[in-house]
């Protein structure tokens, strides 16, 4: 049986080529695609092809690029069997991210790719990685789809979306996933691991969630709001704002920190601390953090550190912070800790429900 497989194409490096007459680089029209690379007719894939217009460079991306993304797979989802999303790599890891907490109950993939050389020049990275994402994003076995969540794939190696980020500016396998292992790895076969791979993206403990926080009806009522399960794709369709990200370092200073939590409209926090979540125990940053969530600021609390997890009960500055009230964010990415906060401050749920589902893995996002 044949995958039909839409290709959306939002900008980025890879989709650019060498113009033959000036030189320079130029867009790539990707309507010419079996032209280019005809060696994809040999895949058992139908190809079609969505351009945003205009094109956006990654360092540009912002939340509303997201919410129209997700609202174009929504709207082609009962077309295709699969969607390959071509990004810039500066920020794919925040946008695939986002992408697995918008789309509720996503039952197909949805592959991330890019490149560090654009697709036009001789040696590019961009040529392998857009033909093995389609054929992942194509990939069925017993009639369902082998990979069905947000997904990245990069330099021979396919991850969870929301367990990547960016570490190298130079390197063809610039991604990494620290904390989570690889979907799949690619070299002569596509060798699949299976047993890492989500089989349902659906919000399964919504209801989990909400039946511990309220009576049945408003347990029904938050378990909508957290996507509750269904056969068809729904989408989150806003993103909360009023989120700041703080790096912590040594000697960070009172009027600093002070200024930056009370800045307006300010509604959460994550703050990137030392090791398994250690921070100052300066009497004024506990003080600090304290006077912020008792305005009703939600602060979670992750590693600086590229691999391993949040462990507040080890240490007493961890345990400092979690008495006070910060959440633990454990092994999440910055872009996770980062998008799936907006994800719930779009739902307008009740602090608890926030810091309860902030605790959940809803999209396998950390490992508790």
């Amino acid at each position: 049986m044949r995958s039909s497989i839409l290709i959306i194409y939002t900008g980025g490096t890879i989709g650019m080529k060498t113009d033959a007459e000036t030189g320079a680089l130029v867009p790539f029209d990707f309507s010419g695609i079996y032209d280019e690379f005809p060696s994809l007719k040999r895949l058992n894939v139908d190809i079609e092809v969505l351009s945003l217009s205009p094109v956006i460079d990654s360092s540009n991306v912002s939340p509303d690029n997201w919410l129209e993304l997700a609202r174009l797979i929504r709207d082609n989802y009962a077309r295709y069997d699969g969607f390959v999303v071509l990004h810039g790599t500066d920020t794919m890891s925040y946008t695939a991210s986002a992408l697995s907490f918008l789309l509720e109950n996503l039952r197909k993939p949805v592959v991330f790719t890019g490149s560090q050389i654009p697709i036009g020049v001789l040696r590019t990275d961009g040529r392998e990685n857009l033909i093995t994402a389609i054929e992942i994003a194509g990939a069925q076995r017993d009639g369902r789809p082998v990979v069905p969540e947000v997904s990245l794939y990069f330099q021979n190696r396919l991850f969870r979306a929301n367990r990547t980020t960016k570490r190298s500016a130079e390197a063809l396998n610039a991604f990494r996933s620290y904390n989570y292992p690889p979907l799949a790895e690619v070299g002569v076969n596509i060798s699949y691991n299976l047993t890492a791979i989500r089989q349902s993206d659906g919000f399964a403990d919504g209801l989990g969630i909400a039946t511990k926080l309220g009576n049945p009806p408003d347990a029904l009522r938050n378990a909508t709001k957290l996507g509750g399960q269904s056969d068809s794709l729904r989408i989150a369709t806003k993103l909360g704002n009023g989120l700041a990200l703080i790096k912590l370092f040594p000697g960070i200073e009172e009027a600093v920190l002070r200024a930056m939590l009370a800045a307006p409209g300010l509604r959460a926090v994550v703050l990137e601390t030392f090791g398994a979540g250690n921070a100052p125990t300066s009497e004024w940053f506990i003080r600090l953090l304290e006077e912020a969530i008792a305005r009703g600021i939600h602060i979670v609390n992750i590693t600086q550190c590229d691999g391993g997890s949040v462990s507040m009960e080890l240490y007493e500055t961890g345990l400092r912070l979690q008495k006070i009230g910060v959440l633990c964010g454990y092994d999440l990415t910055t872009e996770a800790a980062v998008t799936k906060l907006m994800y719930l401050l779009g739902k307008e749920l009740p602090a608890e429900s926030l810091r309860e589902a902030m605790r959940k893995s809803l999209r396998g996002e950390i490992t508790v």
